[in-house]
């Protein structure tokens, strides 16, 4: 049985975006770019298997990244990169079943390409054994000299901007690898030409652009709010009055305190206002509607049990979170030391990224119910995209 893999590259940091870290871990639109791109190879009806090729520090991350996000890893493998480009790939190709007669590469940090473009390459490759998807270049090209005068104007007639995916036979590119592996080349193409195998130009898309500048994230946000609908906007409250004999829970986090909050469940006000913004923003009412204190499967439960579900709710509607600002109001206990650990509970449950959770403790300078210790308000405002 002939099989088609797809190989994504993405174990390069991505300096030019002057970022922390690789910047394909990065989120867009509340997602991370690599499990993005993944993802649309995941959903194609003709791809077999994958390997994503990543640094190899990043490994762990990349599959809790992809289990977060719901990616099956049966049929994805993740493996470390190497220094270049070529290594990964080269890789890439080695860590395929023996099945694989087809092979398509592409670029981690490309999240936006269409399965239209995926197909083209792949009957191209099919029938003229390598394509690669590329769109011609519509702006006047100069060339320079050595100090900085226009040397020459390009005739830009014949000229194309290579894109990926780029798609071969598998042999083929096996050839070009042993041929020219160890020649610095920029992509899978360059190798199949300095090995005199024909590559055929297919159209790609002029969405399908690989972020690599600050200003191409910014970009990516724009089209991919365009490519997938609307945005909603939800707004959540909720309030506990102080217990005793109750413990303190907050975003799933258990704060030392005198006293807890009372309520049916765990009485995680912060978890509470979180729920209610999420399913405020896609009009299904609020956390008493769906789990009901009248409800003893509900006692004493763990509010980001709660969280876990509201998420699935929204992600059956079609949405998923793209941030959340969130304000608790307490005048004591302390809550800075714990705020971290809450934003990593709730990013988990979320199924998102530990950056795209805020959460503040303010006081009341000792106004109001919070100001007189009676207990702890918090608010929540979410932003969901429509997927």
């Amino acid at each position: 049985m002939k099989l088609t893999a797809a190989i994504i590259a993405a174990a390069g940091f991505g300096t030019r975006m002057q970022l922390d870290r690789p910047k394909q871990f990065h989120l867009l639109g509340g997602i991370p770019i690599l499990a993005r791109t993944a993802g649309v190879f995941a959903a194609h009806p003709r791809i077999d298997r994958i390997v994503v090729v990543v640094p190899e520090d990043h490994l762990p991350e990349s599959r809790q990244m992809f289990a977060r996000h719901g990616l099956d890893l049966t049929n994805i493998e993740l493996i470390a990169g190497g220094r270049r480009r070529q290594d990964s790939v080269q890789a890439g190709l080695a860590a395929l079943d023996a099945g694989v007669d087809l092979v398509l590469v592409h670029d981690g940090a490309r999240p936006l390409v269409s399965a239209a473009v995926i197909d083209r390459c792949l009957d191209t490759a099919r029938r003229d054994g390598a394509a690669i998807a590329a769109v011609p270049v519509n702006d006047t090209l100069k060339r320079g000299d050595d100090d900085g005068w226009v040397a020459a104007t390009v005739s830009r007639a014949s000229l194309w901007q290579a894109q990926t995916p780029q798609a071969a036979r598998r042999d083929l590119l096996e050839q070009a690898f042993r041929e020219n592996g160890e020649t610095d080349v920029t992509d899978e193409a360059s190798l199949l030409e300095r090995a005199a195998i024909p590559v055929r130009l297919v159209a790609g898309e002029a969405g399908n652009l690989k972020i690599t500048h600050p200003e191409d994230l910014a970009l990516a946000e724009s089209l991919l709010r365009r490519r997938t609908g609307q945005l909603r906007i939800g707004h959540g409250y909720d309030a506990h009055r102080f217990s005793e004999n109750r413990a303190l829970v907050l975003g799933g986090v258990s704060v030392p305190y005198q006293l807890g909050l009372a309520g049916h469940s765990d009485a995680d006000v912060l978890t509470h206002a979180l729920c209610d913004a999420l399913l405020g923003a896609t009009g299904q009412g609020d956390i008493g509607r769906h789990f009901p204190d009248t409800d003893q499967g509900f006692a004493g439960i763990s509010s980001i049990i709660l969280l876990e579900e509201v998420i699935r709710l929204v992600n059956s509607a079609g949405y998923t979170l793209t941030n959340a600002d969130i304000t608790i109001v307490c005048q004591a206990p302390r809550l800075a030391p714990y705020l971290e650990e809450m934003r990593n509970r709730l990013a988990t449950a979320c199924q998102t990224e530990p950056m795209a959770i805020n959460i503040k403790a303010t006081t009341t300078e000792k106004m109001g119910f919070t100001g007189r210790g009676e207990g702890v308000g918090c608010h929540a405002v979410v932003l969901l995209q429509a997927v």
